[in-house]
């Protein structure tokens, strides 16, 4: 006799229940994803050209650069970066795509989300944001392009 037949309805139950607590239980236990809080500049994309300039009313040891403007399927990206004593302190997207209200709708989550990444990671090496994936690779590539220059 197999311990699920129809007339054992309670058995069936108690096991179904003890699955999903069990799924539960393993869900909840995942460790969610943290990015390193110290990393350097990864120096594997070229850049061709970027301009820097000092900010305005910046302290010494502050540097403002911009980034490669980077071509993407919806629109240019480019980002300005300030480095203050050798650490990031202020990425701004100063161009990406806003032509649409998807677009600005996309951009509104996304850019300050790949801002605070690539504070915390202090680098390019960062992660894509779902549902903006052309932004992030532009934001990215732009971002390298700007510290790249900001290291020499």
């Amino acid at each position: 006799m197999h311990a699920l037949k129809k007339h054992r309805p309670l058995r069936r139950i108690v096991l179904a229940s003890a699955a999903t607590v069990s799924g539960m239980v393993l869900l909840l236990s995942l460790k969610p994803h943290t990015s390193p809080t110290l990393a350097t500049a990864d120096t594997e994309s070229p850049a061709p050209s970027s301009s820097s300039s000092p900010s305005a009313g910046a302290g010494p040891g502050t540097r403002s650069v911009t980034g490669d403007t980077v071509q993407t399927r919806w629109g240019p990206v480019q980002v300005r970066v300030t480095i203050e004593s050798g650490r990031l302190t202020d990425v701004t997207a100063i161009s990406y795509p806003q032509d649409n209200p998807r677009d600005q709708e996309i951009n509104g989550y996304a850019l300050p989300q790949l801002r605070r990444e690539a504070l915390a990671a202090q680098s390019a090496q960062i992660d894509t944001v779902s549902g903006a994936t052309y932004t992030s690779e532009g934001y990215r590539q732009s971002l390298q392009s700007a510290l790249d220059s900001a290291s020499r």
